[in-house]
């Protein structure tokens, strides 16, 4: 069963929302110059109201591992994704303490190889590729080089992932699960209930077996 993952949570109203809806995972984006940072004592004041069921995961871009470990004490988060130019050793250092979620921008050059080299990883995200912007793009990529890499462990799909085309995704890429941001979003950082909800009876009827075509 695919599982989904709401990233770019800032405020307890959204959280509430997206776990309604039936997410399995929240993101929270600590990575500064991004429109969905949030602060950690932000996102433990949210952790701390939600069911122990859903997992939390604290989205990095290139910080120290100091900083990364001290944070996910702090907010108490169950993973860790990592978006930056972390090393496998930066990697497989963390996965001693958290699983781990390695992002990789797909785009012309891309080469699934690479993920053999992170061997600490627990999954891998695919997102679409931008040359500026570290996740939340919008950008949507061939979904069939997710289904290729899935040799490599677990594979998480984003990147321009909605109401609209999150069922033929799945189909495609047939993930370990998807991760959707600005796609249900009304504003970067404040999510749309009607999408939201959409998505969500979107990805319900994959899982049923009878999503549309």
């Amino acid at each position: 069963m695919v599982r989904v993952k709401i990233c770019g949570i800032t405020n307890w109203t959204d959280a509430r929302l997206a776990v309604d809806a039936g997410a399995d995972a929240l993101g929270f984006n600590f990575y500064r110059e991004s429109p969905r940072y949030i602060a950690p004592d932000e996102a433990r004041t949210i952790a701390t109201r939600l069911p122990r069921r859903v997992v939390l995961v604290g989205v990095f871009v290139n910080a120290a591992t100091e900083d990364v470990l001290r944070v996910a004490r702090n907010v108490d988060l169950n993973a860790l994704q990592l978006h930056g130019e972390e090393s496998p050793a930066e990697v497989a250092r963390l996965s001693e303490s958290y699983p781990v979620i390695k992002a990789f921008r797909v785009g012309g050059g891309y080469k699934a190889g690479r993920l053999a080299r992170y061997g600490g990883a627990s999954a891998f995200l695919l997102d679409g590729f931008d040359r500026k912007r570290r996740g939340g793009t919008g950008k949507t990529f061939n979904w069939s080089v997710a289904k290729a890499a899935k040799k490599y462990g677990a594979i998480i799909v984003a990147g321009g992932l909605n109401p609209e085309n999150v069922a033929r995704a799945i189909r495609e890429a047939q993930p370990f699960g998807v991760d959707v941001c600005g796609g249900v979003e009304a504003l970067p950082g404040k999510k749309d209930p009607e999408r939201l909800r959409a998505l969500m009876e979107e990805i319900e009827l994959v899982r049923d077996g009878v999503a549309r075509t």
